[in-house]
């Protein structure tokens, strides 16, 4: 969707004048307020166009790497410490019985 508008067209717009129009310097006070939302939406629009790229960009990094071991299916707390406990006696012997 593109905008009509910009900051500029709204500034060089000229009104044409009617024996009972409306007061010039409200309406350039209007117009004044209408052209710092325009200039604040851009920017604000900008910030998170370059955000939006960014994610994607950060999205495809992470898509590429391989994928982190999941544990297998019913592996439990207890399964892993027994496993630990396993592992520990193995490398360290009768060091941890206290011998």
């Amino acid at each position: 969707m593109e905008t009509k508008l910009t900051a500029k067209k709204i500034l060089e717009h000229e009104f044409k004048t009617g024996v009972r129009g409306y007061k010039p310097d409200e309406v350039d006070h209007f117009l004044d307020e209408i052209i710092q939302d325009y200039e604040a939406f851009n920017q604000r629009i900008a910030a998170l166009q370059e955000e939006n790229h960014r994610l994607q960009a950060e999205i495809e990094e992470l898509s590429s790497r391989p994928a982190a071991p999941q544990p297998q299916a019913g592996t439990t707390n207890f399964d892993i410490l027994k496993r630990l406990s396993n592992l520990e006696r193995h490398v360290f012997g009768s060091k941890l019985d206290g011998n």
